[in-house]
């Protein structure tokens, strides 16, 4: 996420960091940098001068020129315009805590808008107990309406369709099958084009007249990069939208589409999809997204995955059994699967402050799975007392999960070592280095 521009963006601070002091000429010459990162990142040019407008009056400031930590300062001005270029602060979907509440998601062809409406489903599900109702309002794409069916079938939704009638006419029956079935939420997937014109911005505008929807989500595609910010005005000066959510964050999108677009229409992203999982999907944080972008983490929506994917009562259990040291390979197995719930390990590095660029952590998530795989193959009994795997039964695990019997010699390696870590844990002593960053090192 945001790569490219996080790159250019730690080399503008390193190089303010390797000054002794600052003065008006060097600091120019650093914003200059940030500006021309920002423009080689897609961001909007009005935006861009705004930011730099804004930051050069307060890096100029006597608390910046006087400050005995004048990088860090720097630094801080620099995160504020990021930040609020961002949007300031988060926000949630604003829904009725009673009756149907109504979503309608808008936005081009490809925009990753089918995939978004699921991922809407199980967030309302999760965060507001509402059950969700999607309504398959597509209805000129091809085969957008079963792929909406299969992903709420994968996923547990309940799909509305209906042949033969017009979009509003198949929200309506939508509403009207919602009260009849106590559903909570109606999230609407609306039909696209591949560029804006008058007869669908119509039909969207004749749909939020008549289904006066709580929420109105234009999804952009976070990898258009300016062609996103004159969509998302389009949208909004026609439909008035609510906020936005940007997909496909994890591909190459270089961060312009997400430093443009709330600037200029003063709507707030609300969030952003970070793969093809229903749970690859983070709440907008301005404030972490910035910290990112200059390397120093994003604390607040890691807390917010753990608390949201993470089985508190198993953290619990397994917290016990690490002090009895009585932690077996069924547990680890359980701690990897909860693990692979939080999606993209290299996403959970890229919050955690410094690290990714310091560690250079590469997951390979093939790996992981590797690793399931060689664990679910051994029997009951031989994933609860490890020790008893002999030599007949690594070769016996190995065919059975397709791996090798080194790999299977080196999970058991692996895990012995991270017993001996989890006991002196358990006893209050310090784990070290070593254990941790052997078994990190395997996973690479």
């Amino acid at each position: 996420m945001f790569n490219s521009l996080a790159d250019r963006l730690a080399q503008v601070m390193r190089k303010i960091r390797g000054m002794g002091s600052l003065n008006e000429n060097n600091i120019r010459e650093g914003l200059r940098e940030v500006r021309l990162a920002l423009l080689e990142a897609d961001v909007n040019y009005k935006v861009v001068k705004e930011f730099i407008d804004g930051a050069t009056q307060e890096a100029l400031g006597e608390e910046v020129l006087k400050s005995i930590t004048p990088a860090q300062q720097f630094a801080k001005v620099v995160y504020g315009c990021l930040v609020k270029a961002l949007g300031s602060t988060a926000q949630d979907l604003e829904l009725k805590s009673g009756g149907i509440s109504i979503l309608m998601l808008v936005g081009l062809q490809g925009s990753g808008k089918t995939t978004t409406v699921v991922k809407i489903a199980h967030w309302v599900q999760k965060n507001f107990n509402k059950k969700p109702l999607l309504i398959a309002a597509d209805i000129y794409r091809p085969a957008a309406v079963k792929q909406l069916e299969l992903l709420g079938e994968k996923n547990g939704f309940t799909v509305f369709t209906r042949e033969g009638l017009k979009p509003l006419e198949i929200a309506l029956e939508g509403l009207k099958h919602a009260k009849e079935n106590s559903f909570g939420a109606l999230i609407i997937d609306t039909a696209g084009r591949l560029e804006l014109d008058e007869k669908m911005m119509n039909e969207l505008v004749e749909m939020k007249k008549s289904m006066e929807p709580h929420e109105v989500i234009l999804v952009a595609d976070a990898a258009t990069g300016q062609a996103a910010v004159s969509v998302a005005q389009g949208f909004n000066e026609k439909l008035g939208i609510t906020g936005i959510i940007l997909s496909r964050m994890d591909s190459d999108a270089r961060g312009g589409a997400a430093l443009s677009m709330s600037h200029i229409t003063g709507k707030n992203i609300k969030f952003i999809g970070t793969g093809e999982k229903v749970t690859d999907f983070e709440k907008f944080y301005p404030p972490g997204i910035a910290g990112r972008m200059l390397d120093m983490g994003d604390v607040v929506s890691l807390v917010e995955k753990v608390q949201r994917d993470l089985d508190v009562e198993k953290a619990k259990q397994l917290e016990k059994k690490i002090k009895k040291d009585s932690f077996d390979l069924d547990d680890f197995l359980d701690q990897l699967r909860q693990l692979k719930k939080m999606g993209s390990l290299e996403n959970i590095l890229e919050m955690i402050p410094g690290l990714p660029k310091k560690a250079n952590l590469k997951i390979d998530e093939r790996e992981i799975k590797r690793t399931e795989a060689i664990v679910c193959s051994m029997t009951k009994e031989e994933r609860t007392h490890y020790k008893i795997i002999n030599g007949s039964r690594r070769k016996r695990i190995a065919l059975g999960s397709g791996a090798t019997v080194y790999d299977v010699n080196r999970l058991l390696n692996n895990f012995e070592q991270m017993k001996k870590m989890m006991k002196k844990m358990g006893k209050g002593g310090r784990p070290g280095k070593g254990p941790l960053s052997s078994m990190l090192g395997r996973l690479n």
